[in-house]
């Protein structure tokens, strides 16, 4: 895994930041595959040593996300849940594998066939740790669809880009961000950021993740609320009023990327933000194309430019996203 390889890249973002745009525009580009909301449900064993056989690997690959089960059990579903409505876990989506949320869904337009041919294909890969098992998941998904690269962009992967950045040495690494304020904004609107501020206070209060939690393991009252058993859509909207807890929650995940990317050392890093791109969308998506590799990268940027929603002139983002922070903490 430490040879060179310019066939695949990372989007690092804190989430609510133009990421999913830039995942929809790349995947306008016909030799690449655009991986979305791959590596966040599967952050908690991202770069697992254990050696795992083909079969366990997919075993954990199709289970339903239990954070994703949990939003769809008080109905907040995220707004990027792609599953479609005649699916086959459509009546019974608690249980619907974290893959068919919105990674397949995003790659091909029959999901469950391409869930089924890697069904038959994924468990035959031979006894690895979990990176590796990752790797050759991308690059069978890539051989899948005929592609060249793929680039990978998950919501909220700043959390986890200290394991992306060991897991993926030879990756190419875009790293967006946008100011706090507009972000938080944006975030405490949002189902799954809501959950993760959530689980991510309640390990700074209490030392536990909700999700965490063995069954029959005491707990404080408080934080029996917060478990997924026993959460509500009230407990996260309450909770969301306070734009504060969503301001912290992106200088966190901000100084976690940005300490990780400056911890991995000399590697190719192409720094964007939101804010530059809908000003200049052909300029900031050329950068991106070349950056990525794009065969004839110029005319992609020119193409799909159109669909990023510029700002009308003189509207400028202002200021440096930390002391708009600190003006509204």
């Amino acid at each position: 895994m430490d040879s060179p390889n310019p066939g695949q890249a990372i989007i690092i973002s804190t989430g609510r930041c133009g990421s999913t745009l830039l995942s929809d525009l790349i995947a306008e580009q016909p030799d690449t595959l655009s991986v979305q909301e791959f590596f966040v449900p599967v952050g908690s064993w991202i770069d697992d040593e254990e050696r795992l056989s083909g079969a366990e690997y997919w075993s954990r690959l199709s289970r339903p996300g239990p954070e994703l089960t949990t939003l769809f059990r008080i109905g907040l579903a995220p707004p990027e849940v792609r599953y479609p409505e005649d699916g086959r876990w459509a009546g019974n989506l608690g249980e619907l594998p974290r893959l068919l949320a919105t990674t397949l869904p995003k790659i091909s337009s029959d999901p469950d066939d391409l869930y089924d041919t890697l069904a038959e294909l994924v468990p035959g890969f031979p006894a690895q740790p979990a990176a590796r098992h990752h790797q050759m998941f991308l690059e069978l998904l890539t051989s899948l669809t005929g592609r060249r690269r793929w680039v990978e962009r998950s919501g909220g992967s700043s959390h986890i880009a200290p394991s992306l950045l060991r897991t993926f040495p030879a990756a190419k690494i875009v790293y967006l961000s946008r100011n706090w304020v507009d972000t938080a904004e944006s975030m405490r609107r949002h189902s799954y950021f809501q959950l993760l501020e959530l689980r991510m206070d309640s390990f700074r209060r209490y030392g536990l993740d909700p999700f965490q939690v063995a069954a029959g393991e005491p707990v404080s009252e408080e934080m029996e609320r917060c478990l997924p058993g026993r959460l509500t859509a009230r407990t996260l909207r309450d909770r969301s009023r306070e734009v504060g807890r969503y301001l912290a929650l992106c200088a966190f995940l901000a100084s976690e990327a940005e300490q990780a990317i400056a911890d991995a050392g000399p590697r190719e890093v192409l720094t964007m933000t939101y804010e530059d791109l809908v000003d200049d969308p052909v300029t900031q998506l050329g950068r991106l194309g070349r950056f990525l590799g794009f065969d004839e990268w110029a005319q992609w940027a020119h193409r799909v430019a159109g669909s990023v929603q510029t700002r009308p002139r003189g509207q400028r983002g202002g200021g440096s996203r930390r002391a708009a922070c600190a003006g509204k903490s």
